[in-house]
């Protein structure tokens, strides 16, 4: 299953990211408390849900083979992170879930230091993403991401280091549209 993000929302995403953050530095602090949703998950047409530990990052790490390049990218980018967190439910019908499956931990992100970069709403869609950094001492400790339409939802937290050079890196593993295509998307 391919993780979607609203075609609108993952532009502003990407164009947020590259322009907003020089490095997304995330602590255990930003760790947001996520729901299992386990009654969602029997409701849904697919779902995931991701839960990577410090351990299992690291446990990751150090298996890659450093002989290419590629490895040693993929190295260099769990290094730096902690653990990711995502949840995200596809539906058969609109509204199967409430908003209030998801206010939860958007609650959290009203915490002292937790600071909106973005919010995209779409009305005739239904689109809503919204794009959250907590900042301590003028360094980013936690990156959120909340997305939803009538039909599904995705909730991404990451805890770690992640350099905007390394954005691209997320783009195919979230299944994100290449750069090229955003400023496409972005120009018309």
């Amino acid at each position: 299953m391919k993780i979607r993000i609203p075609h609108l929302a993952s532009a502003y995403f990407i164009l947020a990211a590259c322009l907003l953050l020089p490095v997304i530095s995330v602590a255990q602090e930003g760790k947001l408390k996520l729901p299992e949703f386990r009654s969602l998950a029997d409701k849904a047409t697919e779902s995931v849900n991701i839960s990577l530990s410090p351990w299992l990052l690291n446990m990751a790490g150090n298996l890659i083979d450093d002989k290419d390049e590629d490895s040693v990218a993929t190295k260099h980018l769990l290094a730096g992170i902690k653990s990711v967190e995502i949840r995200s439910y596809q539906f058969s019908a609109d509204n199967v879930y409430s908003a209030a499956d998801i206010e939860g931990v958007r609650s959290q992100l009203t915490a002292p230091g937790w600071s909106r970069l973005m919010q995209v709403h779409h009305h005739e869609k239904g689109e809503d993403v919204d794009m959250y950094v907590l900042i301590e001492n003028n360094v980013s400790k936690g990156f959120a991401l909340i997305s939803s339409q009538p039909r599904e939802f995705t909730i991404i937290n990451i805890v770690g280091s992640i350099a905007v050079d390394d954005l691209p890196k997320l783009e195919s593993h979230l299944h994100l549209p290449k750069m090229a295509d955003v400023r496409t998307h972005l120009l018309m």
